[in-house]
């Protein structure tokens, strides 16, 4: 018998604003210290909400997100904050309490 498998895509999965909300808290949590992982989760936001829309908000060209936020990617700061923005997303910084 063989087993025929779909790959997974959580960009399809991600339909309003509440689901990435609650996306994005998870990928958070399950990070650790991996800012690998944050970049990844927001390519997957990325290309839910409209990867040429967030170009034509972003100034940076579809071809530029598709390889910042892929796997062998590695966008600057700058780059994911203007996007976290252009989603409609705050990056903020707390201090840790031990």
């Amino acid at each position: 018998m063989v087993i025929k498998t779909t790959r997974w895509d959580s960009a399809e999965h991600l339909k309003n604003d509440e689901d990435i909300k609650l996306y994005l808290e998870a990928c958070l949590e399950e990070a650790g210290d991996d800012p690998a992982f944050i970049v990844h989760a927001l390519g997957v936001i990325a290309r839910a909400k409209n990867m040429s829309q967030l170009s034509r908000d972003t100034g940076i060209t579809r071809e530029g997100l598709y390889k910042a936020f892929s796997t062998e990617g590695n966008p600057t700061f700058a780059t994911v904050t203007k996007v976290a923005k252009a989603l409609g997303l705050q990056i903020t910084v707390q201090a840790a309490h031990h």
